[in-house]
């Protein structure tokens, strides 16, 4: 008589489903991490957070790199395919030591995001020193030689982004003041003085965002309007857990949410998210769009490795405008 062997059952299929699929709606690349302590060419205390640009072909990520005596610097990465990067050993952006800035950077630079703007590279970043966070922006045409434009904020105002175009003729950007922790969309004349500021995404209670928000790679148009990752925090009994968030702005008047994601699109899942300098964090700075519509998201993992998440996107999309969608 032959014998039957059992299918799978349905906890087996489940689980399967799982594995193929991913626990979100973004899915984690199975190498990750992509960049950690171990990978770079000189000693380090800590690597994250990372900018994202495609350029000539060519992948370049913006780290953040503390030195072993504690000063944040930016350091490029560059790989051809996107998955597998080389770390230079030179910053290409460093703490002023002299002039206007070096008061304001005397603990670090950290945390870029680029934007293409008006044939130039734009580059907003903090500053760190003992008077608190600044944002700051920087503009490059090659990456060797970085022109800073000015510090651009009141003290303490975190997580800037440009927008990648003018909005009714004005420059635009995204900010996360210390208060209130709101995204706000701000305007600009030329880059240095910034003002009409309109609340955009506000964190809400009993979500998974419900202490603080800020944005999270620099926004990226698509023909729903403007697409907006964002981070969001939620306090538990063991510190904050941090993790990403999409939202779609109106093109022209960003100030006006079309809608967002009502789970976060990454969470904190696995040992390389979930241990390290800082716990249980998903911080994103850069994200690529490809031609075929697949989003590339570099993240940091709990502020100690670099790491890539990948998504249709018309599953970021419709997680916003239907945010009932199942995949």
């Amino acid at each position: 008589m032959e014998e039957r062997v059992a299918g799978p059952s349905g906890a087996d299929r489940r689980e399967a489903a799982l594995r193929k699929f991913g626990r979100d709606l973004m899915h984690r690349w199975e190498g990750n991490p992509i960049i950690t302590i171990e990978d770079l060419p000189f000693q380090c205390s800590d690597i994250c957070n990372a900018g994202a640009v495609k350029l000539r072909q060519q992948y370049l990520l913006l780290l953040t790199i503390e030195s072993l005596a504690g000063r944040k610097a930016i350091y490029p990465a560059w790989s051809g395919d996107g998955y597998h990067f080389t770390v230079e050993d030179s910053p290409v952006l460093s703490p002023a030591t002299e002039g206007p800035y070096a008061i304001y950077e005397s603990q670090g630079v950290l945390d870029p995001r680029i934007v293409w703007l008006e044939d130039k590279y734009y580059l907003t970043y903090q500053a760190l020193s003992g008077h608190g966070y600044v944002m700051a922006i920087a503009r490059t045409e090659d990456f060797q030689l970085v022109e800073r434009v000015g510090i651009v904020t009141e003290p303490d105002c975190k997580s800037g982004a440009l927008f990648p175009v003018r909005i009714r003729d004005k420059y635009a950007r995204l900010e996360r003041p210390a208060e209130g922790g709101t995204i706000w969309v701000a305007y600009s004349e030329d880059l240095v003085y910034w003002g009409g500021r309109e609340a955009v995404v506000t964190p809400r209670g009993g979500y998974w965002d419900d202490h603080h928000v800020g944005p999270a790679a620099p926004p990226i148009e698509i023909p729903e309007g403007w697409l907006c990752l964002y981070y969001g925090v939620k306090l538990t009994s063991s510190g904050p857990l941090y993790r990403l968030g999409a939202a779609i702005l109106e093109r022209d008047d960003p100030s006006v949410l079309l809608g967002r994601t009502n789970v976060p699109i990454l969470a904190p899942r696995e040992t390389y998210e979930r241990i390290g300098d800082l716990p249980n964090i998903i911080f994103s700075c850069g994200a690529i769009l490809e031609p075929n519509r697949v989003l590339k998201v570099y993240y940091g993992g709990s502020d100690s490795c670099i790491c890539l998440g990948t998504s249709r996107l018309r599953h970021i999309v419709a997680s916003c405008l239907q945010p009932d969608t199942e995949f």
